[in-house]
């Protein structure tokens, strides 16, 4: 078969990528393009997207495709999810999308649970964990305001399914990305009408729901003008990231959990079905749509959000990851532990303040300097993770037997290692680039040059180096976790 090249963007809440995958002699290989800011906009009191410059980007990266020579086969969109572009009845967008961090959706969600449908049966519907800037309460708050382009809206399309929209002009609704909006109900697999309603809407308004590895349409002539390329298919990846990065994870089997780590870490595992009930509710999991109709039932965990922003408070620290780590694990092991899910945590004006006023609250040795701090932040992070990893057992229809830690986390070789240790399974670490494998892969499907998933993780793993840490030191970190549980609160 001739290679084949298959063109992703990768769109994060910070930054933006293009891509090309490029699948040849049963291996996976990928070639960054272009990089560029994905900004948010402050005004009129307000945070939004600014979508055009985002389809701008992909305008330069596609015509950069086409100067290189490279023939694309085929174009898949990720990003990330709950937010949406409304669609005015001239097809035109009619705003630029707010942001999931705008301020108007604060207290509503609490708001919504009164007036409109109850908790329970919100989360009995759809299986999503409560946050504040799901699509559910956003479209809930815009309704309360009186929102002009709420107000106007002929179509609601999630990011990705806008960006595909002005490349072909046909409105989807990718599934993975649509499931992060707390209104698709896993069990029927469609958008739930009682919610829909209950914000004013209809579902005709949505796009029609639609499966990873899905040929959306062809590039516009506009597009074709403005990038030279052909009438190129713009496939339905894995619209949400973390859903693509999950489609990569190069298992072997069903028997594995997924942690996701970079800023924040998600860690879960794949179902066939939906898990609802009381405990899921109480632990607060969620279950997201993956590939072939599975579901990513998973946990958000504050991840490596809590070292980058000590990083900008040590000025003295090396400016290596790896130097600065490897000063991390000289330090005496668990003399500090924290719950790295505090409420303090999510957003402090100094995170070392942060850390070192739970360890004083909870009578622990303070941390002092970038060392024994670092190493605080890295031992807490790997007990967390053997405690959801625990809570995860509890739900799993299968013997977990091998955890696989994707995204730019893994690079973290003392965090894998640590991770092993206090979980006491087999980690295996890698790729670093998940979501950009994971969108390619879901092309090459469309595009028929691979059958099912295990096919697609099988390429990916023959394609990249795996790095494998096995439990050690099981006595120490079981001792370690139970002085974690009793201090987190």
């Amino acid at each position: 078969m001739d290679d084949k090249y298959f063109f992703a963007v990768d769109l994060g809440a910070t930054s933006g990528r293009t891509i090309i995958g490029r699948l040849s002699g049963g291996k996976v290989s990928l070639e960054e393009l272009t990089r560029f800011p994905n900004n948010i906009i402050e005004t009129g009191g307000h945070y939004y997207w600014d979508l055009l410059a985002l389809y701008n980007e992909v305008i330069k990266g596609l015509r950069t495709a086409h100067d290189k020579g490279i023939a694309v086969t085929s174009i898949g969109i990720d990003t990330w999810g709950c937010d949406f572009v409304i669609i005015g009845a001239d097809g035109r967008p009619l705003r630029a999308p707010l942001s999931y961090r705008d301020p108007h959706t604060f207290g509503v969600m609490e708001s919504y649970f009164r007036e409109a449908v109850d908790k329970n049966t919100v989360y009995a519907k759809t299986g999503i964990q409560f946050m504040n800037f799901n699509s559910l309460f956003q479209l809930y708050a815009m309704k309360r305001e009186h929102d002009s382009a709420f107000e106007g809206a002929s179509k609601v399309l999630f990011i990705p399914d806008a960006l595909m929209y002005m490349l072909t002009g046909n409105a989807v609704c990718e599934y993975t990305v649509a499931s992060t909006s707390q209104m698709l109900n896993p069990v029927t697999g469609d958008l739930d009408n009682e919610l829909i309603e209950s914000v004013g809407l209809s579902r005709k308004q949505f796009g029609t729901l639609t499966q990873p590895a899905t040929i959306v349409g062809t590039l516009t002539e506009e597009v074709q003008k403005l990038t030279g390329m052909s009438a190129v298919p713009v496939i339905a990846v894995a619209g949400h990231d973390t859903a693509s990065a999950v489609a990569a994870v190069p298992a072997k089997n069903e028997k594995f959990a997924y942690l996701s780590s970079g800023t924040w870490s998600l860690m879960g595992i794949e179902t066939p079905h939906a898990i609802i009930n009381e405990r899921s509710q109480e632990l607060n999991f969620t279950n997201e749509g993956g590939i072939d109709g599975t579901t990513r039932f998973l946990k958000n965990i504050c991840g490596m959000w809590l070292y980058e922003q000590c990083r900008k408070e040590w000025p003295d620290a090396p400016k290596s990851h790896q130097e600065l780590q490897q000063e991390a694990v000289r330090q005496p092991a668990f003399q500090s532990l924290i719950n790295p899910d505090a409420p303090r945590f999510a957003n402090p004006t100094s995170m070392v303040a942060a850390i070192q006023g739970y360890c004083r609250d909870t009578g622990q040795h303070v941390p002092e300097g970038y060392a024994e701090i670092c190493r605080c932040i890295f031992d807490s992070l790997a007990l967390r993770y053997r405690q959801v990893l625990g809570w995860l057992k509890e739900f799993a229809s299968f013997d977990i037997d091998t955890l696989h830690i994707i995204g730019g986390g893994s690079m973290n070789l003392f965090l894998d290692q640590f991770t092993a240790n206090s979980c006491g399974v087999t980690v295996l670490a890698g790729p670093q680039e998940g979501t950009a494998l994971g969108n390619v892969m879901l092309q090459a499907r469309a595009a028929g040059c691979v059958g099912d998933v295990w096919q697609m993780r099988s390429i990916i793993a023959d394609s990249i180096e795996l790095k494998r840490f096995e439990p050690q030191d099981t006595e120490e970190w079981n001792k370690a976790y139970e002085k974690f549980v009793k201090l987190t609160y």
